[in-house]
């Protein structure tokens, strides 16, 4: 007898649907799950390049942002390099050391007021304020006698040659035949081949004007020659060496103008160095001879000067500081009758008018 057996389902697919009895499911006979429509590649593809395309804006504009930021907190290497550069010196002016420009007309007034007092004494003068810049000037750059007002110009070769190198102030000079001579300090009594340091011979020159120390120095500077190849040097016209000090005669020569300029000029640290200008200043304020400039002065303002003296000429040039602070240059030569006190005398006044008139200017 047939027996009906249950029918079995595969449990090998699931979810199928159920299939009928006495059917053979083979592999090619196996019923499919419903089909899906084939996919197109074309749509995956175009998705993936818009996203890469977002993705690669996003970071340029990331980029472009974060770059922009930092830019803006820097200066450009152009820039920069323009900013750093250093200021050129032409593109503003140096301060200039005040000029003599302004002629003190009262003041001149006054001195050829004195002058005119005694008309057979033919008075140069010159005059700067070296704070308010006005000057005097009186027959200013009239060649005259220098006498020993020459040792200025000396002083300052000498002390010139030292700052080059060329010389110094403790070498040892020798006081030699050719260089004796009379009339003014000690040295011409000591032995020919006695040593003498320089220092000491610059300052007997000035102090107390030892014209056998004053040859020393224009031999030790290279003589006449070289001293006033020197003066032309620093534009002075009217100073020329042409014999040896004294000089009893004259011919040696200058100007008040010459000699103020040459002061002024080193003062204004101009020629000699800082050093040498001062040691210049300390020499010429002990100065022994104190009978003209000095007199019209009061005791409480310095002056730093030379005195020159000869039978036709007299002279004196130098810095006078006042108490207050001011400062000026000055300079007065005589031609005057032989020996003639009255051109010292006028020498004295014009001092005195010329502190007075610069000590009430404001």
């Amino acid at each position: 007898m047939a027996v009906n057996r249950p029918t079995r389902t595969s449990s090998r697919i699931p979810n199928s649907e159920p299939v009928a009895a006495n059917t053979r499911v083979t592999n090619r006979t196996r019923p499919n799950p419903k089909k899906a429509p084939k996919k197109s590649f074309i749509y995956p593809f175009l998705g993936v390049c818009l996203h890469l395309a977002i993705l690669g804006l996003g970071l340029s504009v990331i980029t472009g942002t974060t770059i922009a930021f930092f830019n803006k907190n820097q200066i450009p290497t152009t820039v920069a390099a323009t900013v750093d550069l250093p200021i050129p010196e032409t593109s503003e002016p140096k301060p200039q050391v005040p000029t003599t420009k302004t002629e003190l007309t009262a003041l001149t007034t006054k001195i050829n007021a004195l002058t005119k007092t005694e008309p057979d004494i033919s008075m140069a003068v010159f005059i700067t304020d070296s704070d308010g810049g006005g000057y005097v000037n009186i027959k200013g750059s009239s060649s005259i006698s220098a006498a020993s007002m020459i040792k200025i110009p000396l002083l300052v070769a000498f002390l010139e040659d030292v700052d080059a190198g060329k010389a110094r102030l403790d070498e040892q000079l020798i006081i030699s035949k050719d260089v004796i001579v009379g009339h003014a300090g000690g040295l011409q009594y000591e032995p020919v081949g006695t040593k003498i340091s320089a220092l000491e011979t610059l300052t007997l020159m000035i102090i107390i004007s030892d014209n056998t120390a004053t040859n020393m120095i224009m031999k030790r500077i290279g003589g006449m020659k070289v001293a006033n190849q020197r003066f032309q040097s620093w534009g002075l016209p009217s100073t020329v060496i042409r014999n040896p000090l004294p000089d009893l005669t004259g011919t040696n020569t200058t100007s008040p103008e010459d000699l103020v300029n040459l002061l002024s000029t080193v003062e204004q640290g101009k020629i000699l160095s800082a050093r040498s200008r001062d040691r210049l200043i300390d020499i010429m304020r002990r100065t022994k001879t104190n009978t003209l400039l000095p007199q019209g002065i009061p005791p409480e303002a310095r002056i730093a000067h030379k005195t020159g003296d000869i039978q036709s000429a007299v002279g004196d040039a130098g810095m006078i500081d006042m108490p207050s602070g001011k400062r000026y240059f000055i300079s007065a030569i005589a031609k005057r009758p032989t020996n003639d006190q009255r051109a010292n005398e006028l020498i004295r006044k014009i001092s005195r008018t010329v502190y007075v008139h610069l000590d009430n200017i404001n």
